[in-house]
């Protein structure tokens, strides 16, 4: 489990995705909120479940090394959620007064990048396997 590739980089997926949870996605004047505001994934109930959910998702689909079909579709699901979430993020942002995206957005881009680097090792996994059943 833990000498495959893919468990690294669903690992920094879920580590990313939890910390996003804390850090600012975005930092400004509210539209109804009088004086600064940051935009984290507590910020919502939609922002909340969605971003749980991708970490668990991604710390559940460390375990599921033996399934590699059931892996490669959860870090596909992974990803679509992602997108899902960096959207809700987006269009929170544009009812923003005035502000800024921070630095920690940037996380969001690193969970799509993990999920499909995650994604490349099982398929890699996977036509090594088959390829060592053709041989036998």
């Amino acid at each position: 489990m833990l000498q495959r590739i893919q468990t690294i980089w669903l690992f920094l997926a879920a580590v990313c995705t939890f910390a996003g949870l804390k850090l600012p996605f975005y930092t400004g004047n509210g539209p109804m909120l009088e004086g600064y505001h940051a935009l984290t994934g507590t910020s919502g109930i939609n922002l909340m479940i969605l971003t749980i959910g991708i970490g668990v998702i991604a710390l559940i689909n460390i375990f599921l090394y033996s399934n590699r079909k059931l892996q490669f579709r959860l870090c596909l699901l992974g990803i679509l959620l992602e997108i899902v979430l960096i959207y809700l993020y987006y269009n929170i942002a544009s009812n923003y007064a005035e502000g800024t995206y921070a630095l920690s957005a940037a996380l969001q881009l690193f969970i799509i990048l993990f999920f499909a680097l995650a994604a490349r090792g099982i398929k890699h996994d996977d036509r090594i396997v088959k390829e060592s059943n053709r041989l036998r």
